[in-house]
């Protein structure tokens, strides 16, 4: 019974939410878990969800414990609370014995992310060698450019991008359309690659596929992440940034730019500000640009002996605190 429940969920996620497979992939993680479980703790194979009490699921919470970060206990925990809402909406379950857990604190961590410097070093310091060098450098400037996720990216199609007026059409998270504006400089890298595109188009490149491996095929998630990490390393710039940390950035500079936060939300998508604000990193010295021009302590003292922000050198004499 259990498992038909969760067939049944899953083909609801992909038809009526139109959840990614990304998405699906982990929610069928997570509740295969859940019935080995079941299987081995309970002796139970295949019970009906009706008959699940709220013990069996803090049983598989703290089963997971010891093997998972906060976060992916979180979204296990999500997970249940999806599949019974779907359980009661679907009338399978008169009861929802998920809503009662309670979910761990998660740390959200900074996210990565390059200074404006490291990022004009990355896009200008390397005009790119060949078709696929070309390729790398337009697909740089449009990740940076424009704010995309990596999913977004390589999903773009040739008719996505305007270079005339200067946007790109972005199928984001749910299916939902936006268009972000592209600067000149990422649509002339743009046009170079396009014009030498065809080199790259064999029997089976899928049509209008933008960005595309030098097999032909699009571009692939991974592949991306691997370009950018070579890219970094030749320009001798942290490894660890991802392509989310392009996007990370360009939420950044226009933050810390002077940019609206709810006019970057519409630029990222996001339907929640509160997740624009996590991808957001306002740098010290934009916070000390605030303080000098707004509060009243903030004038710089002139005497000799001290430096930035009051600092003593070393030769005033000590004072005590009021």
């Amino acid at each position: 019974m259990l498992a038909t429940r969760i067939d049944q969920f899953m083909s609801y996620l992909r038809a009526e939410r139109g959840s990614s497979e990304q998405t699906l992939r982990a929610y069928a993680t997570d509740l295969r878990q859940f019935q080995d479980y079941l299987r081995d703790h309970h002796d139970l194979d295949d019970p009906d969800p009706a008959e699940l009490e709220l013990r069996h699921l803090r049983g598989f919470v703290a089963h997971r414990f010891d093997k998972n970060q906060a976060s992916s206990l979180a979204r296990k925990i999500s997970t249940l609370r999806s599949f019974w809402k779907f359980l009661v909406k679907k009338r399978h379950s008169t009861t929802d014995p998920a809503s009662l857990l309670s979910t761990p604190r998660v740390r959200t961590p900074l996210q990565n992310f390059l200074p404006v410097d490291e990022i004009l070093h990355l896009l200008d310091g390397h005009r790119g060698d060949g078709v696929l060098g070309i390729r790398d450098m337009a697909m740089w400037e449009v990740a940076y450019g424009a704010g995309l996720r990596v999913s977004e990216l390589v999903s773009l199609d040739v008719g996505d991008v305007d270079t005339e007026r200067g946007w790109v059409r972005v199928v984001g998270k749910g299916d939902k359309e936006r268009r972000v504006p592209l600067g000149a400089v990422s649509c002339r890298r743009l046009l170079r690659y396009l014009a030498r595109r065809h080199e790259l188009v064999s029997g089976t490149t899928p049509q209008g596929a933008l960005f595309l491996s030098a097999r032909g095929n699009r571009l692939s998630t991974r592949s991306v992440r691997r370009r950018l990490k070579d890219h970094l390393m030749r320009a001798d710039l942290d490894t660890s940034v991802t392509p989310h940390g392009l996007r990370h950035s360009y939420a950044t500079h226009l933050l810390d730019s002077g940019a609206d936060l709810r006019g970057i939300q519409e630029l990222l998508g996001h339907e929640n500000l509160s997740t624009t604000q996590r991808y957001t990193h306002v740098s010290i010295d934009r916070l000390m640009q605030v303080y000098d021009a707004a509060h009243p302590r903030a004038q710089r003292p002139s005497s000799p002996h001290l430096g930035r922000a009051g600092e003593s050198d070393g030769k005033s004499t000590p004072h005590t605190d009021d």
